[in-house]
């Protein structure tokens, strides 16, 4: 076992000012096709945001647009032209809005809700995700509707909607009954590409095929049907072939893979980054050829990519980027970027200039206090090599005795911990301020090392990877003062699902908290609304394979678990339901092991509610508190 650890962080806080208002945001950031200036949706108040305007080369503002104090905003894109377009959203309607020298004013609306607003490329048209009188919020992670009433008769169709400018008519494009989940538009016009799936959109994006979609008549033709998962298709600037991120993913939205190429007119797509030891989370095909950002090991990267798949990297650092079409947003020639940057010590600010040259122009949060000291931390494991974060307490002092540490497993089981901002509200924020270390590994399964590291947990779920785990434990105990008998566990979704699976396998933690986790994979399969994600996993459906699901549950080896665990869950969790936290606190419950369990009222797979979710942080800190302290 080797461990080598780089400092990355280490801020002094008697020298940083203190935050006096909320961390200020920036969301949906896009540039314009020239290059000139950036969108995004920005707070301007604790409660509300706008969108606004910048220069690229300085950051000032040149318009900040705001008609609708009740409203929320989305979606900005720019037209060829430098006209703006962008969603507003009040209760049950959207009001699809365009700002140009004349002012700002609505173009179309619609009952519902909408998303991925974009120009045509002859900017007489604009296009958007749109789902009408919608039972529930977008995306398998959001509450899901109440099971009353005939089950599973009628679900939530998202659709390309298509407005003309010149008349304001909105027109639903893509026939009913069809899912689409991303599109983009090929450069003539005529057609539009998209990810797919006939039936529920919360549970068939697993399976879903890349389809070209007419312009005009909205009939729908297969491109391909990947044997992968598949994110963020683009077409080429000629419009002859489409480029997508395919690989192994539990979710939608946490993107990572490889970039696929695909005939616009058809065929057997042809992966062009095979073997490499990255993830691509991004992809954007301007005239210059393709740009993609990716995570190779602690660094996320933009790199160009080559027809061959050359990768070149143009900028790299351990951070985490965030634009609105991905990670990284790109001018129409390829030459500027602008993103939204953080990293564990410092708070969200954008970044934009020349590819890979691109610097800080907004100083809103650059008084906002560090509360964390993070290091990268890489080490062995069954000969692989795998990585993770430590982050410490912001102390400005040596300890004097040994720290209690907790691990936080992220969830996916596709996806990994990336440096985020820590506010003291966030999860680890508390943690720390509780004067706990915190451990985030990003074991096998995960994203940052290639796709046979991502497919290495396949079939094999709390088996290598918690391996991973302890060996990255024992890694971090070598070069920091972690007390071994003080380690609390835990984590939400997959991570929910590790930290009652490991209660089950070893008594090394003495305290485990368990978020939206999976107990037991027999019953969770025939009562969660997902069950297309687990195939590409399990290799087969829990009725054909039973044994493979029931060697993974952790109701299986229910007796050995020992150590006390607080289990939290939404009430109308469809990816996770909340019988699978019932289920095991129930059986811990009767073997005499301390627990407690939260459900949360009319919450999904997260804890959006802010009372909500300071409730679970401090019930969570007092919990270690009590068992590690």
């Amino acid at each position: 076992m080797r461990a080598t650890i780089a400092l990355l962080i280490a801020a002094a806080p008697a020298a940083v000012a203190a935050q006096t208002g909320p961390i200020h945001q920036f969301a949906a950031v896009q540039i314009a096709p020239r290059g000139d200036r950036i969108v995004a949706i920005e707070n301007v108040a604790a409660d509300h945001a706008a969108v606004v305007v910048r220069r690229v080369r300085d950051g000032g503002i040149v318009r900040r647009i705001d008609p609708c104090r009740t409203c929320t905003y989305g979606s900005p894109t720019f037209a060829a032209d430098g006209r703006l377009a962008f969603l507003a959203r009040d209760k049950g309607r959207v009001s699809v809005m365009l700002a140009d020298d004349a002012g700002e004013r609505q173009v179309a609306g619609l009952d519902g809700i909408a998303q991925t607003l974009r120009f045509s490329p002859d900017g007489r048209r604009l296009a958007l995700l749109a789902t009408y009188d919608a039972a529930k919020e977008a995306g398998a992670a959001q509450a899901g509707v109440r099971q009353v009433g005939e089950i599973g008769e009628k679900s939530d169709e998202q659709r390309i909607a298509v407005i003309e400018l010149a008349t304001g008519a909105i027109r639903a494009l893509s026939p009913a009954q069809r899912y689409i989940y991303e599109y983009d538009w090929a450069p003539d016009g005529r057609a539009l590409v998209a990810t797919s799936a006939l039936g529920n959109g919360d549970n068939n994006w697993w399976v879903a095929t890349l389809d070209a979609i007419d312009a005009e008549t909205g009939a729908v033709r297969q491109i391909a049907s990947p044997k992968t998962q598949i994110n963020m298709p683009r077409v080429s600037p000629d419009g002859r072939t489409v480029a997508y991120i395919g690989g192994l993913m539990s979710d939608f939205g946490s993107i990572g893979g490889d970039v696929w190429t695909v005939p616009l007119a058809g065929g057997e797509p042809v992966n062009l980054t095979a073997g490499a030891k990255a993830t691509v989370t991004s992809l954007a095909w301007p005239r210059t050829g393709m740009v993609a950002t990716r995570l190779a090991g602690d660094a996320a990267q933009v790199v160009g990519l080559a027809a061959n798949g050359k990768a070149t990297v143009r900028w790299s650092r351990p951070a985490s980027f965030a634009a609105g079409d991905g990670r990284v947003a790109i001018s129409a020639d390829g030459r500027t970027m602008a993103t939204a940057l953080q990293d564990f010590a410092h708070a969200p600010a954008l970044y934009a200039g020349p590819l890979g040259q691109a610097r800080q122009i907004t100083r809103d949060n650059d008084v906002a206090p560090a509360n964390a000291v993070a290091r990268s931390v890489s080490w062995k494991s069954d000969g692989l090599d795998v990585q993770g974060w430590l982050l410490a307490p912001v102390t400005g002092e040596k300890p004097a005795a040994k720290a209690p540490m907790v691990t936080i497993v992220h969830g996916g089981p596709a996806s990994a911990s990336t440096p985020n901002y820590v506010t003291r509200e966030s999860g680890p924020g508390a943690l720390l301020a509780a004067g706990y270390w915190v451990f985030l590994p990003n074991p096998r399964g995960s994203y940052g090392q290639g796709e046979a590291f991502t497919a290495a947990n396949r079939r094999d779920f709390g088996g290598g990877d918690l391996r991973d785990i302890l060996a990255g434990i024992d890694a971090v105990e070598k070069v920091a003062p972690i007390d071994d008998a003080r380690l609390g566990l835990t984590g939400g979704s997959y991570g929910g699902f590790m930290s009652m699976w490991a209660n089950t396998q070893t008594t090394r933690f003495k305290a485990i908290v368990a978020g939206a986790g999976l107990s037991n994979w027999i019953s969770y399969y025939g009562t969660n609304g997902i069950d297309q994600w687990m195939i590409p996993f399990f290799g087969r459906s829990m009725y054909d394979d039973p044994e493979a699901y029931a060697r993974v549950s952790a109701i299986t080896f229910i007796r050995q678990a020992k150590t006390p665990t607080f289990i939290y869950v939404g009430e109308r969790d469809i990816e996770v339901p909340p019988t699978q936290s019932i289920e095991y606190w129930h059986a811990l419950k009767e073997l005499g092991v301390p627990t407690s369990l939260v459900i949360y009222a009319d919450e999904g797979h997260s804890i959006r509610d802010r009372d909500h979710a300071a409730d679970v942080r401090r019930r969570s800190v007092a919990w270690f508190d009590r068992f590690l302290k």
